[in-house]
């Protein structure tokens, strides 16, 4: 399909002769039949990880060792806490995307205790109160970001985290709750939520009595609503309460209520439950509940309720959290209280919280009540907020180092002051009740990247924004090789990566210019870019976008719209929204030089307050080559190329999987022919490796996935001096190719299992970067080994 820019311009006057200029202009559709790819085997998953672990014991490169390089003072988002019963020094943090972490010093240092696992999203930890050595860990992160990564089941160690057992349900993918029986360690309830993107049966409330050997799925509703918070009464544990969620999410939508969002109980163990909704608002409207009991008075229970019911209309010209124009909004966070045992509900929480959980309290839908009274509750969302009477009034508790968004909190059953709270930002403690707070920010380094980029100052800056932090920049010391060592090997001295922030958001792409290491391009949130200038120590951001023109609805820009600037001259921007822009002029002024690339289906395009970005360009390149030779692809699945600057586009789809994410496309440095495309499947629940090559500017494509064991394949790059050399980052690591992609294998040694979403090569100091969503950046500060070897 070739669309010029003559055909483009006639096409754009007859709509605008048939009044159609408000409308979005329509992508082809895509062929009839094609079918996507969805919900990989979980067991293939599994014999994927072995397969990993068996190449990186054998990899030649293991002697190549990574370095972290930080930050190590930021933390990342952590989704639960688990301290033994009686204990004030031992505690277990699990992170969304990190792992889990274990202090047996109050918090003094932190050890990673699960880096070799399949995987490192942590939905809940659990530690016996009958035996303290009998912990248990829920993987997949169950708050459903776009970001979020899928668990494997639940695993279980008996020696306090020496080492860890898969104990089964690899099939939940996300698992919110475990809950131990006080008396009794082989009785065992996990509340599991499900596969995040697609239906799946793998979701509800399971069971074993036999310390996980086998389980028993003992609530379950349908496919597509999971068990997100379950609560036992510790004075009869064969009373539990669960809560039910329907929390498929779409690329365009977060998670919409169905009707089938509630609560439910049981007296005998699960065998029985009771829905348990009289008093809570009409469940057509309700989205994520939080629940919890009294320890003391476990008659007592609260339900934290995110309330989708209409509110109020927006004043003109508000706009969201994200910047998008806003529309009528949704009650949103309310607290009931029940105090005979869930047979009733009352609210107690005053009006006023529709902003608790900003415009996604489903993100949320934490609460905890005090273990001494039930007069105390904490909820969280976008803060901490405590009540000491009954819900009716709150307080915000804050105090510097302590983050936003929040999920979780421990209260310490001896001493209700002692708290341990998660959020975004990692792990804070209270000895005070919340009036002050500690942070390990320093201890739990597992900071979410999306991407890395760098300059060319010396030493070099390395850029890349994070999950609720923003962007921020790293200064990588290096000194020169040392007397009479090998050509390629570098002398390390003691200064470390100094750390800060940096203009943009914390979704963006981050474009720097290669002669100026001071003027950085990089988006606020979903495309809206600004170009930063650095002088005298301060940044000054300008607002350079291209905007729609006027009766046009606002551009569609994914979380992380595509930037760069072009190789043949600085001053030449690309930016993605569903068109693509350049300016030559850094972004004074906008040409557009594309059509929609999308398929832009009416029918993927979410509502208010639901609705996501999509069917947005996602990733751009331009051939080191030529001017003008440009590749584009999109969210929904679409590549295309133009050899003439935009002027003609021939889509270049057909050979790839179908409707996958485009991630990385990447044109090459040896041959203006040759282009590389990593497409990721995660948001179908699709793992298999996507890494495709073409030698004929995208006419036919060959898959060099090879023997790389799974998936995502995030991003592919060639080495800077050796041709066939190639760089894969997964989802569980790095591989190098030494053969243009016939055969892989582990890159070097000592990084933990990690989200490898980005790969950076700095070509004057031949080290490579990357950025992991969950264990911040790497480098190998030298890549001589490798070229070295190479064939």
């Amino acid at each position: 399909m070739r669309l010029s820019k003559r055909t483009i311009l006639a096409l754009g006057v007859v709509a605008l002769l048939a009044g159609l200029l408000a409308a979005a202009p329509q992508g082809k559709a895509p062929a009839k039949g094609q079918k996507k790819i969805e919900n990989t085997d979980p067991a293939q998953r599994l014999k994927w990880f072995d397969e990993h672990t068996a190449l990186k014991q054998q990899s030649p490169t293991k002697d190549v060792k990574w370095r972290f390089i930080g930050p190590s003072d930021l933390g990342g988002r952590c989704t639960d806490v688990a301290v033994p019963l009686g204990s004030r020094t031992v505690f277990y943090a699990g992170a969304a995307t990190g792992g889990v972490f274990k202090t047996v010093n109050a918090g003094t240092t932190w050890e990673p205790i699960f880096d070799d696992m399949p995987t490192l999203s942590i939905g809940d930890i659990a530690v016996a109160e009958s035996d303290p050595n009998i912990v248990w860990v829920g993987t997949g992160e169950a708050n459903i970001f776009r970001a979020s990564e899928p668990g494997i089941g639940i695993y279980k160690s008996t020696d306090a985290g020496k080492t860890w057992k898969h104990m089964g349900l690899e099939g939940t993918y996300t698992i919110a709750r475990v809950v131990i029986h006080p008396k009794n360690p082989d009785i065992v309830y996990v509340a599991a939520t499900g596969h995040e993107w697609t239906t799946n049966p793998d979701r509800g409330v399971y069971k074993t009595t036999d310390g996980g050997a086998t389980w028993q799925k003992v609530l379950y509703v349908n496919e597509k609503v999971g068990a997100n918070d379950l609560v036992m009464d510790p004075q009869q544990p064969d009373t539990l309460y669960a809560a039910t969620w329907a929390r498929i999410r779409k690329r365009w939508s977060d998670p919409v209520p169905g009707g089938e969002d509630g609560l439910f109980k049981t007296t005998d163990g699960g065998k029985t439950w009771t829905p348990i909704n009289s008093g809570l608002p009409d469940t057509n409207f309700t989205g994520r509940i939080g629940i919890d009991l009294c320890r003391t008075k476990p008659s007592v229970i609260y339900a934290y309720v995110d309330n989708h019911t209409p509110g109020t209309e927006p004043r003109a010209g508000d706009r969201d959290s994200y910047g998008r124009p806003r529309q009528r909004g949704i009650v949103g966070a309310e607290v009931y209280r029940s105090d005979d045992a869930g047979a009733s509900w009352r609210k107690v929480s005053p009006p006023g919280m529709e902003r608790f959980g900003g415009t996604y309290g489903w993100v949320f839908g934490q609460i905890r009540v005090d273990p001494n009274t039930p007069e105390t509750i904490y909820i969280m969302g976008l803060g901490l907020s405590k009540s000491t009477d009954g819900g009716k009034t709150y307080v915000n508790l804050y105090s510097e180092g302590l983050h936003g968004d929040h999920h979780g909190l421990w209260i310490d059953p001896g001493d209700s002051e002692h708290l341990i709270n998660n959020n975004d930002g990692g792990v804070n403690i209270s000895y005070d009740g919340g009036k002050t707070w500690r942070d390990f920010h320093d201890g739990i380094p597992c900071v979410q990247f999306y991407n890395v980029s760098f300059d060319f100052s010396t030493p070099f800056w390395v850029y890349g924004s994070v999950q609720d932090q923003g962007t921020y920049r790293g200064l990588i010391p290096l000194q020169k090789p040392a007397a009479g060592a090998p050509a390629g090997r570098r002398r390390f001295g003691l200064a470390q990566p100094k750390w800060e922030t940096a203009p943009g958001g914390e979704g963006t792409i981050i474009a720097v210019d290669p002669t100026d290491p001071n003027t950085v391009y990089s988006s606020s949130f979903y495309g809206r870019l600004e170009r930063s200038e650095y002088k005298d120590g301060q940044w000054t951001s300008k607002e350079i976008y291209p905007k729609a023109a006027q009766g046009e609805p606002e551009h569609r820009g994914q979380w992380l719209a595509a930037t760069m600037l072009s190789p043949h001259n600085p001053q030449v921007v690309y930016h993605g929204f569903q068109y693509l822009f350049r300016s030559m002029n850094k972004g004074e002024t906008w040409e557009k030089i594309s059509p929609d690339l999308t398929y832009n289906n009416p029918a993927e395009q979410g509502k208010w307050p639901y609705a996501i970005p999509f069917a947005c360009i996602t990733a751009v390149d331009e051939s080191p080559f030529k001017f003008g030779l440009l590749y584009a692809g999109t969210d929904d699945g679409r590549v295309w190329v133009t050899k003439t600057s935009g002027d003609n586009w021939t889509e270049i789809t057909a050979g790839l999987p179908f409707n996958k994410h485009v991630w990385k496309v990447v044109a090459s440095k040896y041959d203006p022919a040759t282009v590389y495309v990593t497409l990721v499947g995660r948001h179908d629940d699709d793992f298999n490796p996507y890494i495709f090559k073409s030698a004929d500017y995208g006419k036919t494509w060959v898959s060099i996935a090879a023997n790389i064991p799974g998936g995502p394949v995030n991003v592919v790059r060639e080495d800077p001096k050796k041709k066939d050399i190639l760089y894969a980052g997964t989802d569980t690591g790095v591989y190098v190719s030494r053969d243009a992609g016939k055969t892989w294998s582990v890159l070097g040694g000592g990084l933990p299992t990690s989200y490898v979403w980005d790969i950076a090569i700095h070509p004057r100091d031949n080290a490579m970067i990357i950025a992991t969503n969950g264990r911040g950046m790497w480098i190998i500060d030298d890549l001589a080994p490798i070229q070295n070897a190479a064939k």
